[in-house]
């Protein structure tokens, strides 16, 4: 049977269902994995995504016409039988699962495999061919349990607050930020959200999602800004919002700043190891566990997992897609 999935100009192409996934040029139909810029962009005439990111869609990406499907049902297109189940990356992210003359292909999206509390933990799902991402795709990184990235920070914070500093936490807005808030222990201080965090923020707040409250910087008085977290994305790092903190110790949460490099390069005081993406040993786990024979790397470290992959008795090959690196570009191309 000819490939499933194939690569076109503008995207990753369904052959049998004719739609595309998290395509990068405008299409007719796009199945959407998640709400960051690489996988969801404008323009195309209709869009399907897992019923909890819909709301991410119409926020980043406007006026658009939007089908929400819930984890686990299934639409059929073409004679293609599509359902989204939970990747675990962001808030609505989903893996993409096709089905067509008894052969089951899944496109995973980006995924992480730890359970966390701002969106659905990632669900394996069998398939003959098995998509998958490689951002962190080298042994060297392995994340510590979250829990203890948490208490690191609030920690990190406590102390701040005792000695009167503020505390500015850059981070990615969608999804990293959300997480980060769900692990602060909120009674250290008030937490100060930039503008671009708390649309995102009332959208995972209606989803369900337990944030704790957050102001914007005009709504705090200056005193109280000594014993605040800040959390903002990286481009306010050195802009004239920022510099109104005053004295302040400012970190950088990515799944980079297990990189000592990345650290010095973004110039920040403290780097928390936090990443949205599967680790090594969570892409071999997510792998194993589809129970695929074959495997498609899409981005990131892809000759490093092509090759492990075939050294282990796998049919592995990589697609050449434009999907991005939202962490090296908040590590500042770390």
């Amino acid at each position: 049977m000819p490939d499933m999935v194939v690569v076109r100009k503008e995207g990753l192409y369904c052959v049998p269902g004719d739609f595309y996934i998290d395509p990068w040029q405008p299409v007719t139909r796009a199945v959407i994995t998640h709400g960051h810029g690489d996988h969801a962009r404008r323009g195309h005439g209709h869009y399907l995504c897992a019923a909890p990111g819909a709301g991410i869609l119409r926020t980043r990406l406007g006026d658009i016409t939007v089908q929400g499907l819930a984890y686990g049902e299934h639409v059929v297109h073409q004679g293609v039988r599509i359902s989204l189940h939970p990747a675990g990356h962001v808030l609505g992210s989903a893996q993409v699962r096709m089905e067509y003359g008894g052969e089951v292909w899944v496109a995973s999206g980006d995924y992480k495999v730890e359970p966390d509390a701002t969106c659905a933990p990632f669900e394996p799902v069998r398939c003959d061919c098995f998509i998958t991402e490689s951002t962190f795709g080298l042994p060297i990184y392995r994340w510590q349990p979250q829990a203890q990235v948490f208490d690191e920070i609030n920690a990190w914070w406590r102390r701040n607050a005792a000695e009167g500093r503020c505390s500015v936490l850059l981070c990615y807005a969608f999804g990293k930020a959300q997480r980060i808030l769900s692990g602060l222990a909120a009674g250290i201080g008030p937490i100060v959200c930039h503008g671009a965090l708390e649309p995102l923020n009332r959208i995972y707040r209606e989803a369900g999602v337990a944030l704790p409250a957050t102001v914007m910087v005009g709504d705090i008085d200056k005193a109280a800004l000594r014993q605040a977290l800040v959390l903002a994305p990286p481009s306010a790092a050195g802009s004239p919002w920022i510099r109104r903190f005053g004295e302040f110790s400012d970190a950088f949460a990515s799944g980079w700043m297990q990189l000592r490099g990345a650290r010095r390069r973004r110039g920040v005081d403290r780097g928390f190891v936090l990443s949205d993406h599967a680790d090594w040993p969570g892409l071999l786990q997510a792998i194993g566990a589809s129970g695929a024979q074959r495997v498609i790397v899409t981005h990131g470290s892809i000759p490093v997992m092509v090759r492990w992959l075939c050294q282990n008795g796998l049919d592995a090959k990589a697609f050449d897609t434009e999907f991005g690196d939202d962490e090296a570009a908040e590590a500042g191309d770390a």
